[in-house]
């Protein structure tokens, strides 16, 4: 979830053609859900800004300001439609990402907007678990090994706890009138 590319190269990787001004005004708003400035969201959403809003690499508004812990501000643009579940280009979720900053009062937020623990690679139910990563580092004297443990099982059963509850509303949906309905059956 690094900084945008400066506007000028933007500009020129830009697919869509787009002016000048209005990458600068998007490199805007991702610096701004970066840096958790909800003011500029409370009066650009209802004003019509896409609570999805996509930088280059796949990272939502969404995304940025969880990664970087700004509740309020995540909790504005899951009220505003931001999808919980969106990926980014690599295929990260947002809720991963936050377990790995550990966020606990941002991955509330997200539960409760309906964010799955399995999505993503890792998943958010993966980062939970113990991760040992081995990174060879040289100095004079040969090569020094040096592990990061990665655990966050804080968060493994409430994310357990919440793939039963969106499994029980997917078969609710499937065994229910809307299923019925959508199949051409009466009740």
């Amino acid at each position: 979830m690094d900084s945008a590319p400066p506007v000028e190269e933007a500009v020129s990787q830009s697919a869509d053609g787009l002016p000048p001004e209005a990458v600068a005004l998007a490199r805007r708003f991702f610096d701004a859900a970066r840096s958790g400035q909800i003011e500029i969201f409370e009066q650009a959403l209802p004003r019509g800004l896409p609570a999805n809003l996509t930088n280059d690499k796949g990272d939502t508004l969404l995304m940025l300001a969880s990664y970087h812990g700004h509740a309020p501000l995540a909790s504005l643009l899951v009220k505003h439609g931001a999808d919980p579940n969106r990926l980014n280009d690599r295929g990260q979720s947002i809720l991963a990402g936050v377990v790995f900053k550990n966020e606990p009062e941002v991955i509330g937020i997200l539960l409760d907007a309906g964010a799955d623990p399995e999505m993503g690679q890792p998943s958010a139910l993966d980062a939970t678990k113990v991760h040992v990563y081995k990174k060879p580092y040289r100095v004079r004297s040969g090569v020094l090994t040096c592990i990061q443990v990665f655990k966050q099982e804080a968060f493994e059963q409430r994310f357990k706890d919440q793939i039963e509850k969106l499994k029980a509303a997917n078969t609710r949906t499937m065994n229910g009138s809307s299923w019925q309905k959508a199949e051409g059956f009466s009740t």
